[in-house]
């Protein structure tokens, strides 16, 4: 059966191309969800003025792969602990959150994020974990950015270590090739 989440990690260029080639996702896109300015561009968000972060609607089938999985693979491409910030992108637009679509989603992300904080690896885990409101599509050049300019700096220096990260962790749930 498919299902749909929101993650917001920093850069959506990053999340798109850590989640593409998971085994169960069945497409990842690239927009701008939790703010309050109807169909934002680019500029506006990064404006910090919206409300709005970068975040990938992720549709996948949950006979596949479950939403704990996504969970998992998320934490792993995130740094949770620092807020309103992934490395380099800094600001509001690039802060780490879930859009949680139902409650099973939120209790799922709560109970994930308080069994992080009690594993010790964490000091403060700084994820927001919102009720989905809203989700725009980037315009169409952000879609497949990182495989369709992947010789670009901030790809080969930001994306592609993270990519790898995560392929390499979770070798066991990639599609195949």
């Amino acid at each position: 059966m498919e299902d749909v989440c929101y993650f917001a990690g920093g850069c959506f260029w990053c999340m798109e191309a850590v989640f593409k080639d998971i085994r169960g996702v069945v497409d990842v896109q690239p927009g701008y969800s939790g703010g309050t300015t109807v169909n934002p561009t680019y500029e506006q968000v990064c404006s910090q003025e919206t409300g709005h972060a970068e975040t990938v609607k992720i549709r996948f089938d949950n006979d596949q792969i479950s939403f704990n999985d996504l969970l998992e693979i998320y934490f792993s491409a995130i740094d949770p602990t620092t807020l309103n910030r992934q490395g380099e992108d800094i600001g509001t637009n690039y802060r780490t959150a879930i859009f949680y679509t139902n409650e099973e989603q939120r209790n799922r992300s709560l109970d994930y994020i308080k069994s992080l904080e009690a594993s010790g690896k964490y000091d403060k885990i700084v994820v927001s974990v919102e009720p989905y409101r809203n989700f725009y599509p980037a315009e169409d050049y952000h879609k497949d950015y990182f495989a369709k300019h992947p010789e670009k700096g901030y790809c080969r220096i930001v994306i592609k270590p993270k990519v790898e990260k995560v392929k390499q962790k979770f070798s066991y749930k990639l599609k195949p090739q």
